[in-house]
């Protein structure tokens, strides 16, 4: 058989024609992104491309490539022998390395000697993040978009949610982010994902989507903790139309004090991360939030942070960036309930 290579564009689009996609980086590099979907087989690993890569430069090129063939030789030994050995005949990876094509190519070669039929892309994983950044803002603008407005706590994350479970099609960019898109939006134990990997999961949920019907989306601003909304998608964002989600001071106060238990649990952490806000608050009124939360008065503190320094933020930036926000259309639930948004996500379905 011979190897077949197709085009990083190519590949975007036929993902779903392969039976496995395998990223033959090291865990490093696949952990600061990779292809949908793909499965991490490395040629080399983090230390051994590291020792490969020391002796390239130290000593010879020719000695690095003995030493990397021999490690290479290794550990495609153990992936045949793990991964390999029940595949059935038809099964038809893609594979990729980093650009060159020499750890991709060595695991594909053995691969297409075997008999399975074996497709690489032409420029592995460099060639195909040119790609996908080339193919992001027309992707995006392809979407009718309804923008979820509403100021802090006032439920839009439940909504999302309520709404993706009765079949809406939901790009929830703080989930992706893994973050709640805040000074306050750090989740505890679980760290966001590059930039790359977050461009990545955007564009895979985007292309999930099919474009005759509206996508659902929280009024983001540009970054959601360390990572950024592609530019492509902030645009169609803001100037899609709003839905205002009310919902009274109180039930935000105890909506955060719920989804935010974790501050509740851990009040020093919630103590760290009002230090945060120093500089736009002051240090005065700072020190003041964190004496209440030390004293055990969470409740007061998350109604100030609101009323004076969350939604005049947000009113703010909603003015000025999202087009149509003057004409925005209210929405309320009945309360912060999982029930209630359940019961307005219906609804909003049954009119939109």
């Amino acid at each position: 058989m011979s190897l077949v290579k197709i085009s990083a564009e190519e590949a975007l689009n036929r993902l779903a024609d392969f039976s496995d996609v395998i990223d033959a980086r090291s865990e490093g590099e696949y952990a600061e992104d990779h292809l949908p979907g793909a499965i991490n087989w490395p040629s080399l690993n983090n230390e051994e491309r590291k020792l490969v890569g020391t002796e390239y430069k130290q000593i010879s090129a020719f000695d690095a490539k003995k030493r990397g063939a021999a490690l290479v030789a290794k550990n495609i030994a153990r992936h045949l022998e793990r991964d390999v050995i029940h595949k059935p005949r038809n099964w038809q990876p893609l594979v990729y390395c980093w650009r060159g094509g020499k750890r991709s190519g060595s695991l594909a070669l053995i691969l297409d000697q075997i008999g399975f039929n074996v497709t690489l892309v032409d420029g592995g994983y460099k060639a195909f993040r040119a790609a996908l950044v080339e193919a992001l803002p027309q992707l995006a603008s392809q979407f009718d978009y309804r923008v979820i407005c509403g100021t802090t706590g006032s439920g839009k994350t439940r909504l999302l949610q309520a709404l993706a479970a009765l079949g809406a099609q939901v790009l929830d960019l703080e989930a992706l982010a893994n973050h709640r898109s805040s000074v306050l939006g750090v989740i505890p134990g679980t760290p966001q994902p590059t930039q790359k990997a977050y461009d990545s999961l955007i564009w895979a949920a985007l292309r999930s989507f099919d474009a005759s019907r509206p996508v659902y989306i929280e009024s983001e601003s540009k970054k959601v903790g360390n990572v950024a909304i592609p530019e492509g998608l902030i645009t169609a964002m803001r100037a899609a139309p709003c839905l205002q989600l009310d919902l009274s001071e109180d039930q935000r106060v105890e909506l955060l004090l719920e989804d935010y238990d974790f501050f509740v649990k851990d009040v020093a952490f919630f103590c760290d991360r009002l230090g945060a806000l120093t500089q736009a608050r002051g240090k005065e009124v700072v020190t003041g939030w964190q004496t209440r939360a030390r004293s055990g008065d969470i409740a007061s503190v998350v109604r100030e942070l609101l009323v004076d320094h969350y939604d005049p933020v947000y009113l703010q930036s909603m003015k000025r960036n999202f087009a149509q926000y003057p004409a925005r259309t209210s929405i309320a639930p009945a309360n912060r309930s999982v029930e209630a948004m359940r019961l307005l996500a219906q609804e909003m379905l049954s009119i939109q």
